[in-house]
């Protein structure tokens, strides 16, 4: 999303960007020195310079012009970039954060139905240090909490697992809502519960007996200050220059990323409209951006919690120079930069204002070789000589500014890019980290563990054990929704008990046996801190799909050390993991895709409906061997499209992949579209190779009109060109057939209209193939025995003066058809640029325009090839748009 910024506060910025400032003080310099010569001109040499004068006034206007949009398009992208970057991040914050509570949510609702704990709670069994322990032993999988405690109805506490500050009674009015509640309740403040903190978050929901009476309440006390310190480190880079907030819905502070800078409780500005102002706090200017949760799974997170990111003006604008540009080809930057309009316009409209001046500087140096015959030229080439210097500053100081601009777009976008897939590898790791707690909690459920032991002892029970143990299993299916099926098997991996998440066609698996592999696996896990997770690969208990399934085994009640079966929980991988995929992606409209790719190149999920789950991606190599973390960016050409490729390493979080044994990295994968692969890329890359600045230093040559044609340089002699005009000034006319002949250009005096001429392509013309439009397409306006026609030809090069002996006749046969009579050897030999015969061009083209003088009679429009032609549509302005051939 691109925030408007006004006129008036560019200068706002300005001061806090260098690079910009000395762009816009080397453009105001040239403004002036194009004033200098034109007022020169008009002083010393008016009646000699008179040809040229409006080419220098046109100039003087187009930087004018071109100075305000230049010095704009550069701060409007650089502040744009920051926006964009904070924005990111400030999502990032909500979107976490709230997809981090919602395992809360359901966490509280299993913990309150556990049979143990509630029949403690009810005064029918168990003693406080085994139930203190067995909720220390939750913690140790769930380590998000910082205390687990047991209310009775009255307040008094009758379990606790922290031992540092131990509670007797509670007074806190979150007691009665949640007695007086059927789901959980969600407390963010000061509490009791939690005496040394400034504020508690905590989960909480009443408990029953087996009679269903309400016997007192469980609380989770999540620990809020740990895990906004991990989302917050996870996002920093060591170059941070911003600060990471957490807002409550009144815009208060309850996390930061620096609470120095940014203390916790202070009233902050926002900015959930995205604008591109600039906010005051504590004496300070900030760029910031607010961003809200759109919620996860149906639960909104707390009301009115936004992440926030500020960035001080003074340093938003300082740090690393974008490079992407030294990392590119020269084919594929110019293949990228036709298309500007789509993924930059102020870029657009830079290069295309560029090229404009770049036009009335070769005209200017073109129209004075028509006039050597005069008597006195000594001012008038002292004119041409300032000139010359000054087209060549101009065209340094626009190929620096496009080039800075052009960087600031593709290093904005590669470093974004790579931040969203560290945002998706991260979302990854906190997902699984879930799963791998739920499978070992579960699978110390008392009422599996009896069941199970009957089943595997053969006794006859009161109560149907597999009718128990689905009972189970639905319960907490009902609330961890990111599973398609939950399954309890006995030590010979047959399935005794199932849950499947309703939906309809699913098959049960009741009788069947799991893998052999992942039997041996969770026969052989040392205690109940271990787990095991299938490889990634297709499963019938995913219906033949492909996932990851978590297992933990299920231990006798009475003997810890035997294993007498496991629990099997089914993670909906395709949808889940593709909800994380769009979650980090910034756009909906197609641009952007994303996948998550093991580091053999295997897709285990994709938004992308070209690469599906289970192809092959194929990453560099770099990318592939990322180390955990790690992440990289580049400017590729993917399936005949430019784009930005992003890779990130997952890297495991808390005891996830770290230190739990367990470890199978995932890559996130990102491809942001930036147009078609241009063919034209490897012409005009080749032009900018080739682009040959010949000696300015030459007395009394002979002067040549140079430009390129299919990205070779060609010339013709200087005195046969009138000038160069947009290819996008050719107007279509339907006037007979002819393959080469593209339309009429208006040829103006003073800014007016006063004939046309026919347009030709000059490929066309000499190979018979046709030139490709771009942007850098341009008209020759060449005469031949007093006519005047128009000659596409795919870029403009310079004015340059040759010596005689550097001129060479070409001996024999002319090639090309006879249109190539003479070389220029230039740079001592190192460039040959053929000289085409203006009148040999207009010899083939002669019957064209003498049938084209007549052919359009009967459509009443056209007389002659420079004559009035009748109506004409405007001038294009879209100098990329394709040029209509009408036959």
């Amino acid at each position: 999303m691109t925030s408007h910024i006004e006129a008036w506060q560019i200068d706002g910025f300005l001061p806090h960007m260098r690079a910009v400032t000395r762009c816009d003080q080397s453009l105001r310099e040239l403004n002036a020195t194009w004033r200098m010569i034109e007022s020169s001109a008009k002083i010393n040499c008016a009646r000699e310079a008179r040809s040229i004068l409006p080419m220098m006034s046109a100039t003087r206007q187009g930087f004018e012009q071109l100075e305000g949009e230049l010095v704009s398009s550069l701060v409007q992208e650089r502040v744009d970039t920051v926006l964009q970057s904070i924005g990111i991040k400030a999502q990032h914050v909500a979107d976490i954060i709230v997809r981090n509570l919602f395992e809360r949510t359901a966490d509280v609702g299993f913990l309150a139905t556990d049979r143990v704990l509630c029949d403690y709670l009810a005064g029918d069994q168990g003693d406080r240090d085994s139930i203190t322990d067995r909720l220390r032993a939750y913690r140790d999988k769930y380590t998000v909490y910082n205390d687990i405690l047991m209310l009775d109805t009255e307040g008094h506490v009758r379990a606790q697992i922290d031992a540092t500050s131990p509670l007797d009674h509670s007074s806190d009015a979150l007691i009665a809502q949640t007695l007086a509640s059927d789901g959980h309740v969600e407390t963010c403040r000061a509490s009791d519960l939690r005496p040394h903190q400034r504020s508690a978050l905590i989960y909480s929901r009443r408990m029953h007996d087996g009679n269903g009476k309400v016997v007192g309440l469980l609380c989770l006390s999540f620990n809020f200050d740990d895990e906004m310190e991990g989302i917050f480190r996870a996002r920093q880079t060591p170059e941070e220059r911003s600060v990471m907030l957490l807002l409550d819905g009144q815009g208060k502070v309850m996390a930061s990323s620096d609470g120095q800078w940014v203390p916790v409780g202070s009233a902050v500005p926002t900015n959930p409209d995205h604008s591109a102002q600039r906010f005051m706090f504590a004496g300070r200017e900030y760029l910031i951006r607010t961003a809200r949760s759109e919620g996860y799974q149906d639960y909104p997170g707390p009301p009115g919690w936004q992440g926030q990111v500020m960035v001080p003006v003074d340093v938003a604008f300082s740090g690393r120079r974008d490079e992407a540009l030294d990392h590119l080809p020269a084919d594929m930057a110019q293949g990228l930069l036709t298309h500007a309009r789509q993924f930059c316009p102020p870029l657009f409209a830079i290069v295309t204002a560029a090229q404009a001046i770049r036009r009335v500087v070769w005209n200017g140096q073109v129209m004075t070789a028509s006039q050597t015959g005069d008597q006195d030229l000594s001012k008038l080439k002292t004119i041409l000589e300032q000139i010359s210097e000054a087209g060549v500053r101009t065209d340094t100081l626009f190929t620096h500014s496009i080039n800075d601009l052009y960087n600031t777009v593709l290093g904005s976008a590669m470093s974004q890019a790579e931040f969203v897939t560290h945002l998706q590898v991260d979302l990854l790791d906190r997902n699984l980290y879930e799963r791998s707690d739920d499978c070992r909690w579960w699978a110390m459920s008392p009422e599996l563990q009896r069941a199970l032991a009957g089943v595997d002892a053969g006794e006859a029970q009161a109560v149907d054990p597999q009718a128990t143990m689905t009972g189970v299993l639905k319960q907490i299916h009902a609330l961890y929704t990111v599973y398609t099926r939950l399954v309890v098997y006995d030590a010979g991996g047959r399935i005794v008990a199932e849950s499947l998440r309703g939906q309809s066609g699913q098959a049960g698996m009741m009788g069947q046996c799991i893998d052999p592999d992942c039997l041996s696996a969770v026969l052989g896990l040392p205690n109940a801190q271990s787990y095991h997770v299938s490889p990634f690969r297709s499963s019938d208990l995913y219906e033949g799909g492909s996932t990851y399934i978590y297992h933990a085994a299920i231990r006798h009640p009475e003997d810890e050390r035997r294993v007498i079966g496991g629990i099997g929980i089914v993670f909906d991988a395709q949808p889940e993991f593709q909800a994380m995929l769009r979650d980090g992606l910034q756009t909906t409209d197609g641009s952007q895709t994303a996948m998550y790719a093991l580091r053999d190149g295997r897709v285990i999920a994709s938004i992308d409906p070209d690469c599906p789950t289970g192809s092959q991606l194929d990453l560099p190599e770099t990318m592939r061997n990322l180390a955990p973390g790690a992440s990289a960016s580049r400017i590729v050409e993917h399936r005949g499209q430019y784009a930005v490729l992003a890779c990130s390493a997952s890297s495991g979080y808390r005891e996830f992949k770290t230190s739990d044994g367990y470890r199978e990295d995932v890559l996130a994968v990102t491809l942001e579209w930036l147009g078609a692969v241009n063919p034209l890329g490897q012409q005009r890359g080749k032009e900018r190779h080739d682009d040959a600045v010949f000696s300015s230093d030459v007395e009394n040559g002979q002067q040549f009109a140079t430009f390129f044609l299919d990205g070779a340089l060609q010339a013709l002699p200087a005195h046969c060109v009138r000038e160069a005009l947009p290819a996008a000034d050719i107007a279509p006319v339907a006037a007979g057939h002819s393959e080469n002949r593209l339309g009429v250009i208006a040829v103006k005096e003073k800014d007016q209209a006063t004939r046309y001429a026919w347009v030709y392509d000059l490929l066309g013309v000499l190979r018979g193939e046709a030139t490709q439009s771009t942007a850098d397409c341009q008209v020759l306006i060449a005469r031949s025995e007093g006519v005047e026609i128009g000659l596409l030809v795919s870029g403009l090069h310079g004015v340059p003066e040759f010596l005689p002996g550097q001129i060479q006749n070409l001996q024999g046969e002319a090639p090309s058809g006879g249109f190539v009579k003479q070389i220029i050897s230039a740079q001592g030999g190192k460039v040959l640029v053929p000289v085409l015969d203006v009148n040999a061009i207009h010899a083939c083209l002669r019957g064209d325009l003498a049938a084209a003088a007549v052919a359009p009679a009967n459509e009443g429009h056209i007389e002659g090839p420079s004559l009035d032609v009748g109506p004409l549509r405007e001038p294009a302005n879209d100098a990329l748009g394709a040029l209509a051939v009408n036959g």
